[in-house]
């Protein structure tokens, strides 16, 4: 337990403090280092059992050499490390040295030197009473800034700041790498002869097994999974993008769902209680269902690139080469990956996901291919693909469908499973979860997007068609997708668009795009039935400003402000505006039709001063 005080203490020390506890720790070690050297130096002496003079023994110079070189060394850099020029603080060590130097008696020497190590030791009992009040006064201060931070911004902005400052998942990271090359290192250092790719599959799993017999190694894998999918998924979107991935989406990917997916399996399968054969089983099976999880997350950055670049008309072949071969890669490797699963292993539950989702996986790659060949067949085209919409639609639909349907069966599986076979807790809860985002989501969103169609679908059913003569008379392009109309729908706002065009823009709302009238059926309707709703006539709207009145025989458009026609002169500047908001569309009116109002409206306004 005081250990674990100890390491927190540790890691919650600012970075200055840190670092000259370390230096502390370092000055310790270079005097014990120092300690050593005179020790040896003496017993060296002793066992020669030469009191002459130095200089006319070799060996004993030598020896004498050698020792006063080292305890220089260590007092020049204790002095350094202290940052300070009393240097004889350090240099008790050397009592030893001096005393031979002086041709001393052997036997007194030994006294000298335990007299030079008690002196070091009361020098750092006196360091150590000077500053035995530093940690109090450290922990007094950073209990006084924890207590304000959690006043002002909460205790989760506290352990999200604490989080970052410390870098705890480099910190896990580096500390399971160690563990990990260690363990490869004491393997390969009893080794003579070269091993085989078995069994170097095997050393590698065995060895990831031997560094996860604890929690702490267990997250340290957590993390270093996390890093390596972030950086698998970076280096996607690198071979994609070039670096305007980097500029594009600066936060990129973080790994954590396949960490978190990893230590969620670990804990439900009990991995740390395992032994090491074992745990190299489970870890195998854990580490594909971690790969089937990196593969998806690959595909969900490769599906809008892919279709962004078939929808645009980028003629480079390098991007679509690599936007191609990365889909290629993502539908044949999930396949062959299940293959390879069902060869090794029995099915269980655990294996159904990871065959599902891979399956699933290539599936939405084919299905993602095939749109984008679509798109790039209507550029060679140079005309838009009928019913191209709808194509999309039921090529993801079948998709969606099968995702649903392999999830039902996962979680039937999972279900069956638990009741005939082992029940645990874990297990339970994450089929409860798998049932609730994987099955009655999806079922919801599925069943709204149905009925968003289906409506959509019959208002566009309901809308009149244009006939030749209007888009004739009409003469202008769509004003959702710019092309020219050779086919359109009249809104009941007398608004011409492509039956198609208008049917995407109702699955996001159910107004006219262009003067947003809410669009009803024909049978909502009073009036409208099959019949195509007339354009309004040219000058319709100087003529509504000038007097409200109608030629005989001639029928206002609808939805215009002139059939809120008024009774006052001094509602006429009302009148001309419900006029002019309730043509939406512009181009209905023959050009200079609002130049010649303007003229009329400065009579209009000049009647109503006077």
């Amino acid at each position: 337990m005081a250990c674990y005080i100890l390491s927190v203490v540790l890691l919650t020390l600012p970075r200055q403090h840190l670092v000259q506890l370390y230096l502390y720790f370092l000055t310790a070690l270079l005097l014990y280092a120092g300690h050593q050297i005179s020790r040896d130096y003496v017993r060296s002496e002793l066992e020669s059992a030469y009191e002459g003079p130095m200089y006319l023994e070799p060996l004993s110079m030598n020896r004498f050499t050698t020792a006063l070189i080292g305890q220089l060394v260590v007092c020049t850099l204790c002095s350094c490390v202290m940052k300070t020029k009393q240097i004889w603080l350090f240099s008790a060590h050397m009592l030893p040295l001096l005393a031979r130097l002086c041709l001393v008696p052997l036997e007194t020497i030994v006294i000298i030197n335990k007299f030079a190590m008690i002196f070091t030791g009361l020098e750092v009992l006196y360091f150590l009473g000077s500053n035995l009040l530093v940690p109090y006064n450290l922990a007094k201060s950073a209990y006084r800034e924890l207590v304000q931070v959690v006043e002002v911004y909460g205790l989760l902005a506290l352990g999200m700041s604490l989080w970052n400052q410390l870098v705890v998942p480099v910190l896990f990271m580096v500390f399971w790498l160690v563990l990990f090359a260690l363990q490869i290192y004491s393997y390969f250092s009893t080794r003579d002869q070269p091993a085989s790719r078995e069994r170097l599959l095997f050393l590698f799993l065995t060895s990831i097994a031997e560094c996860c017999s604890t929690p702490y190694s267990l997250l340290g894998l957590v993390f270093t999974v996390s890093f390596v999918a972030l950086g698998v998924l970076t280096l996607c979107k690198f071979y994609l993008q070039g670096y305007r991935a980097f500029m594009n989406d600066p936060a990129m990917n973080r790994g954590m769902t396949e960490g978190v997916t990893l230590l969620i399996l670990a804990v439900q399968t009990g991995l740390i209680e395992l032994q090491v054969v074992h745990r190299a089983f489970l870890l195998s099976i854990i580490l594909f269902i971690v790969v089937a999880s990196i593969l998806q997350s690959m595909l969900e950055i490769a599906d809008p690139i892919v279709l962004a670049l078939g929808a645009s008309r980028d003629k480079s072949l390098w991007k679509h080469f690599r936007a191609v071969s990365l889909c290629l890669f993502l539908l044949v490797f999930p396949a062959y990956m299940a293959y390879m699963i069902c060869q090794f292993f029995h099915m269980d539950f655990w294996l159904l996901i990871i065959i599902s989702s891979s399956i699933l996986t290539s599936l939405q790659v084919l299905g993602t291919l095939f749109i984008y060949v679509l798109f790039m067949v209507e550029e060679f085209r140079k005309e838009p693909v009928e019913n191209m919409d709808d194509v999309i639609y039921y090529v993801n639909g079948t998709y969606r469908l099968l995702e649903f349907l392999v999830a039902l069966c996962v979680v039937a599986y999972g279900v069956s499973e638990t009741i005939f076979g082992e029940w645990t807790v874990m297990g339970s809860m994450i089929i409860f979860i798998h049932s609730y985002y994987n099955v009655w989501l999806r079922a919801q969103l599925g069943w709204k997007s149905f009925l968003l169609r289906r409506d959509a679908v019959n208002k566009i059913k309901s809308l009149p068609i244009a006939t030749k003569e209007q888009l004739e008379k009409h003469n202008d392009i769509c004003a959702i997708c710019y092309q020219d109309m050779k086919s359109a729908v009249i809104t009941p706002c007398s608004h011409f668009f492509h039956a198609g065009c208008l049917k995407k823009w109702l699955y996001v709302q159910e107004t006219c795009p262009l003067c947003h009238c809410h669009l009803k059926n024909s049978s909502q309707l009073p009036g409208l039935g099959a019949d195509p709703v007339p354009q309004p006539p040219a000058g319709a709207e100087q003529h509504a400003l000038q007097g409200g009145t109608e030629a005989p025989g001639q029928e206002r458009p609808q939805g215009s402000g002139a059939q809120e026609g008024s009774r006052d002169k001094d509602e006429g500047t009302a009148r001309r505006s419900d006029s002019q908001e309730g043509t939406c569309d512009p181009k209905e009116n023959p050009p200079g039709a609002e130049d010649e109002a303007l003229p009329v409206e400065a009579g209009l306004e000049e009647k109503q001063q006077a």
